[in-house]
């Protein structure tokens, strides 16, 4: 069974940057494209960026432009670095398989004060 874990979450000011990790295990990232997702409360789970297996990033809508996602097949591992950060983006991140396969993991939290 796949197990996901991310990490990294933490309470910023709005307009500062946090860096989130996933870390997979049964090489993952080399079997299936792997996206970052996020739930705020009250609102459904979306998706904020895919990362395929042999193909550039594809960074949804939502919060593209302030996210960068970077991968490391080899360790089974992503990051998304996020930066201008709006209270709007308080939310618990996500990874998981694109479409989301795998059961979730805890995800971890971000809180962003205006």
């Amino acid at each position: 069974q796949v197990q996901l874990v991310e990490s990294g979450g933490g309470s910023v000011q709005a307009g500062g940057s946090l860096t989130l990790s996933c870390e997979a295990s049964q090489n993952t990232f080399s079997k299936t494209a792997m996206g970052w997702y996020r739930q705020a409360p009250g609102k459904q789970r979306e998706l904020l960026a895919t990362a395929p297996r042999g193909s550039d990033i594809a960074y949804t809508d939502t919060m593209k432009g302030r996210i960068t996602v970077s991968k490391d097949t080899a360790r089974d591992s992503m990051v998304l670095h996020m930066r201008n950060l709006k209270p709007e983006d308080t939310a618990v991140y996500y990874c998981n398989a694109v479409p989301p396969v795998y059961s979730w993991g805890r995800g971890t939290e971000v809180i962003v004060s205006s």
